[in-house]
């Protein structure tokens, strides 16, 4: 099963700069995504009929937004969550949704999560530190029921320094790269769940699935490892391996983040 992650950046401006060509050619059975900012029917007509769509859009039009598409045939759709608890408010709508997936007799639970970017020292950042103790709780949840369950999205926060290309001059200075934010993603690796990408790659710089539009930083791959495949154990070891969906060239790209896909053998 192959399973893609990847923030669209507005999946309209996604489709007119090439998401069917890359769809296409990558072929995944399953598809993440986040930052829609689009309408579930608006969504569903630009995957076309061959796939499955569940959304969970953004209460503030034009923003946010996280979905599972399922390619039909593919596995079946058990069932669905909408929304990480009912804490959530208007700003916390549209970042969390879980489907329970199954074929063949076995079942996987997914989930597409989209973290507030923040920005250091503003109100956008006390939103992104009171959401992250929330999305932990049920990051719990999930571990403590066993099973094959994947966290997959933009968690907008990099794990250490092979996780961006500038550590020095960013770590602790702007959000994405806060020590209070990375203790978080390390306190679930601690107690159970795998980064999936790191463990197939292995201790090496990268590899980076977001570089920002600003200079040269695409084409110098000035990146950040900012979107994620968690998995608990059991789903962690079917893993098999990954692929970047890196463009070729930063006029070829369809987001400023790449996918992310891991092919997982059950």
């Amino acid at each position: 099963m192959k399973i893609s992650t990847c923030n669209v950046n507005g999946v309209r401006a996604a489709a007119r700069k090439g998401l069917a060509d890359w769809l296409a050619t990558e072929a995944p059975d399953v598809l993440l995504l986040q930052e829609v900012r689009a309408e579930p029917e608006i969504t569903e007509g630009i995957l076309g009929p061959q796939w499955e769509l569940l959304s969970e859009p953004s209460r503030i039009k034009g923003r946010a937004g996280v979905a599972i598409a399922v390619r039909r045939g593919a596995l079946s759709i058990v069932d669905v969550r909408h929304g990480l608890d009912d804490q959530e408010s208007e700003a916390d709508s549209g970042r969390w949704i879980e489907a329970t997936l199954s074929a063949g007799g076995e079942s996987c639970r997914l989930v597409s999560a989209y973290f507030h970017s923040g920005e250091k020292g503003t109100v956008r950042q006390d939103a992104k530190m009171a959401h992250m103790p929330r999305i932990a709780t049920r990051m719990g949840e999930l571990l403590s029921e066993g099973g094959k369950t994947l966290v997959c999205g933009d968690f907008n926060i990099v794990r250490s320094k092979s996780d961006i290309k500038n550590w020095t001059p960013n770590h602790n200075k702007r959000a994405g790269v806060l020590d209070e934010e990375i203790a978080f993603l390390e306190e679930w690796l601690d107690a159970g769940w795998h980064d999936v990408v790191r463990e197939l790659a292995g201790e090496v710089q990268g590899p980076y699935s977001w570089w920002s539009q600003r200079g040269k930083a695409f084409d110098n791959d000035t990146g950040w490892r900012i979107d994620y495949h968690f998995a608990t154990p059991a789903m962690a070891s079917a893993a098999r391996d990954f692929v970047i969906g890196r463009a070729p060239s930063y006029d070829s790209r369809f987001s400023d983040h790449a996918p992310v896909t891991v092919s997982y053998s059950f």
